[in-house]
């Protein structure tokens, strides 16, 4: 891996106001816990929408998305993607290292928050399974909406369009569509770390690790792919 590339990456990513954008929801759903918490409302009651519904649900994906589509879209907007095609360098080397970042960023601002969020729900252990599961969320949804800063000039748009309709709406309603949901990965996975009433999951853990490996894998291969076609097309469309 290019420790530059991540290094340059992380640096540009912290510069930016953008980063400032990823505050307010993990705040929130702590917030809201310890407001919960505080006025000793039955954790059946609170927990389900809080962890899944703004945890799970919200803050992970958006911070995923807000990081992901900007560790390389903001070089693509302003041209400096330019630079860094012109050098001697695989595109695996170029891709794996924002991926890194924009996972190793999105597991942190999201774990925090989660693994507060479930010990007031219940338990040390399920802040853990949730911490973890997240950070494992965390890397299949960069990759995804990596690549898709890639693929489209509107990452952002078609993100939310897949985390607000099709894990929030359609998942909810069509149980067909957890298959494809990794929202549904995480819950799955945080519930068998730690089993619980307040989690409902509706995939199984195979279908979890396999769906979840196939995705990752898939779309770091095509952002790999996509960024090659960079350097001979020099376009972004």
């Amino acid at each position: 891996m290019n420790s530059t590339i991540a290094w340059i990456t992380a640096r540009g990513l912290f510069g930016r106001r953008r980063f400032l954008l990823l505050l307010p929801l993990p705040l929130l759903l702590v917030g809201l816990a310890v407001l919960s918490r505080s006025a000793q409302v039955d954790p059946r009651d609170w927990a389900p929408p809080v962890l899944v519904g703004l945890g799970l649900g919200v803050v992970l994906p958006v911070i995923a998305l807000i990081v992901g589509t900007g560790v390389l879209g903001s070089e693509i907007d302003d041209g400096t993607i330019v630079h860094i095609l012109t050098k001697p360098i695989p595109r695996w080397q170029i891709i794996l290292p924002k991926l890194g970042v924009a996972a190793g960023v999105t597991a942190v601002t999201a774990a925090i928050p989660l693994y507060v969020a479930g010990v007031l729900a219940e338990s040390v252990r399920l802040g853990l399974g949730m911490a973890a599961a997240a950070a494992v969320g965390a890397v299949v949804y960069s990759a995804l909406f990596l690549a898709l800063s890639l693929i489209t000039r509107r990452p952002v748009l078609l993100g939310l369009v897949y985390v607000l309709i099709w894990e929030g709406l359609l998942g909810n309603l069509v149980r067909g569509t957890a298959v494809l949901s990794v929202q549904q990965y995480v819950v799955a996975l945080a519930d068998r770390i730690a089993p619980t009433v307040l989690l409902e999951p509706r995939v199984s853990v195979p279908v979890t690790l396999i769906m979840g490996g196939l995705i990752a894998i898939g779309f770091t291969v095509l952002a790999v792919r996509r960024l090659r076609s960079f350097s001979v097309a020099g376009e972004t469309s």
